[in-house]
């Protein structure tokens, strides 16, 4: 059975002057559907790339990436395009919410550019304020939401697409730390559902939520295990900076 995400060694060179900056030296890595898993890295250690290229945002200068099964390394913008709006659900630090749309109309957005039939985006977006408890929020404007419920909004705006990824980039980082533990919270009830989460943090305690970490740093993997074993995710990071 093919992994719902893989990447084979994947090299993401960029230009600088008369250098080059190797973002991503080698990367391969799966995640099986069903799984929780924490990306994490410090500034600079290819987390954001890494995150660009799952998310069909970029593409890779070598290696093979497959998305269900499906090369998508080198499909030009608009199949990514077509990819990225049917598998990936997107959930970022920033909300992302436009100002002057209903909740609702925000959660809809994104079936309104695949086309979706009005009558059944309204009821996939009204199930998917349902699951993070705001269908009563529906009608609200975002500035009348607290910041956890901003962020909750966007994470139905990621459901409502039926994604076959949820892919959640620093989602706690514009949150204090109460608020955070509940997104966090929040993401794990839905992994605990059936959804498949990647989370993009350069967080150690954040990544600890997660099921399994993979460690980054300077565009390579040094950790890749279970976060229930955090002495073996500080050990690898000691070991890469000695």
């Amino acid at each position: 059975m093919a992994h719902l995400i893989e990447l084979r060694d994947i090299r993401k060179i960029y230009p600088m002057g008369e250098e080059t900056v190797r973002a991503l030296d080698g990367v391969s890595l799966t995640v099986d559907a069903g799984e929780f898993v924490a990306i994490v890295g410090q500034s600079g250690s290819g987390k954001s790339t890494c995150m660009n290229i799952i998310g069909c945002l970029d593409e890779p200068t070598s290696g093979t990436y497959r998305l269900g099964g499906v090369d998508v390394s080198t499909m030009d913008d608009d199949h990514q395009a077509e990819i990225r709006n049917r598998m990936l659900g997107f959930v970022f630090q920033q909300y992302n919410l436009i100002p002057k749309l209903t909740v609702l109309e925000n959660v809809e957005l994104p079936l309104v550019y695949a086309g979706a039939d009005p009558r059944e985006r309204r009821c996939r977006a009204m199930e998917a304020l349902e699951r993070v408890g705001l269908a009563d929020k529906s009608r609200h404007l975002p500035n009348q939401l607290s910041g956890g419920q901003q962020q909750r909004v966007s994470i139905a705006r990621a459901l409502a697409g039926k994604p076959s990824v949820i892919l959640a980039d620093e989602p706690t980082g514009a949150l204090d730390s109460r608020t955070g533990r509940e997104v966090l919270s929040f993401l794990k009830k839905l992994n605990a559902e059936g959804d498949t989460v990647v989370l993009i943090t350069h967080d150690n305690s954040i990544a600890l939520q997660a099921r399994r970490i993979i460690r980054l740093q300077d565009g390579r993997v040094i950790y890749d295990g279970d976060a229930s074993d955090p002495d073996a995710v500080v050990r690898s990071g000691e070991e890469a900076a000695g």
